[in-house]
């Protein structure tokens, strides 16, 4: 008899496909992430517990990252606010309240993040609770000639209900997002992700697509040097084995919404858009085309971006149809040039 090695299929499968009924909601509920998790190096991509202090730095800007006893939280436990981004979202665009605290069924966060759900994966998110609360990030923002330096956590607090007995199982957990994550949920500083996201098999591969989805996004394609893709990864591989993942990576063209590529001669990585994302319109499809002098006050306000780009990323993260839609779009501009500078 023949046996499949799935060791060769690039994509895990998908635990779910066919939802219980009473979860499809938030089975189907689009999934968000912050960007600037998305943009900096904050989790672990190591499956071993890594508990030395990290340091990233880009340009001015740096990034320390202190791991409590338990270790630093990981790519995997990142999920765990990815559902929460998801879920505060989902009610956003419904115009519903929202806080920092929410209430996690843990069945549906195993399902919604494409596990399985047996004892050991219950048991697995207390663990990631843990490294999330006590992972700590120290950051600088630099204003003219003055830097701020802040100090936040991941989430703040965590509450567990597990069902009492031999099996000890996890029935739900409370979180309470840190004001820094809460924040940027509420500024609507997040970007939608793939479904397949969850499907991908190594953590370097979830890293990548991350920071093509916030660099290239919407645009026909992006160029990074391997060199500078390995620091904004985080990864602690030698450039040498990281060059053999990007390989991998070319050869098995998996990557949702992106075709990589690797110029030799350059020792470039060229992601282009598969062009399986559509920007989410409102509902009612309230919000008209924007006026032709629109596009030209947009350069202005934010000088060497794509302003399609960030026209898309406009219409994607907006919650409801404004007065003005022009005015608006150009102060979305200017307010993200503002946070972002030039494009590197």
């Amino acid at each position: 008899m023949v046996t499949e090695n799935t060791n060769l299929r690039p994509l895990l499968p998908d635990c779910h496909p066919q939802h219980d009924l009473f979860i499809c909601d938030v089975a189907d509920a689009v999934l968000k992430d912050v960007m600037q998790q998305m943009e900096h190096p904050f989790y672990s991509l190591s499956k071993k517990p890594e508990t030395s202090v990290k340091r990233y730095k880009n340009g001015k800007n740096w990034l320390e990252i202190t791991p409590s006893i338990k270790g630093l939280a990981t790519i995997y436990d990142k999920d765990i606010l990815i559902y929460c981004i998801s879920q505060i979202m989902a009610k956003l665009k419904k115009g519903e309240q929202v806080s920092p605290r929410v209430r996690i069924n843990s069945r549906e966060l195993l399902i919604f993040t494409n596990r399985g759900t047996s004892g050991r994966e219950y048991l697995s998110l207390i663990d990631a609770l843990d490294r999330l609360e006590g992972t700590r990030i120290r950051t600088n923002i630099v204003s003219g000639d003055e830097e701020q330096i802040d100090g936040f956590g991941l989430i703040d607090a965590s509450s567990i209900r597990r069902k009492h007995g031999m099996d000890g199982r996890l029935l739900w957990c409370e979180i309470k997002l840190s004001d820094w994550v809460f924040n940027a949920i509420r500024n609507e500083e997040v970007l939608t992700l793939h479904r397949d996201y969850f499907r991908l098999r190594k953590p370097i591969e979830r890293r990548v697509y991350e920071i093509a989805r916030k660099h290239c996004g919407q645009q026909k394609a992006w160029r990074i040097t391997l060199a500078k893709l390995l620091l904004k990864t985080g990864s602690q591989s030698p450039e040498k084995r990281f060059r053999q993942m990007i390989r991998q990576l070319v050869e098995h063209d998996h990557l949702p919404d992106y075709h990589v590529s690797f110029d030799d001669d350059d020792d470039m990585v060229v992601f282009t858009n598969r062009g399986t994302m559509a920007p989410a319109p409102l509902p009612d499809n309230r919000v008209p085309s924007l006026r032709s002098e629109t596009y030209e006050l947009a350069r202005e306000a934010a000088p060497g971006w794509d302003v399609r780009h960030l026209e898309m990323e406009w219409r994607d993260w907006i919650v409801e149809a404004p007065r003005d839609a022009d005015a608006a779009f150009v102060g979305f501009c200017r307010k993200w040039f503002g946070r972002r500078g030039r494009p590197s």
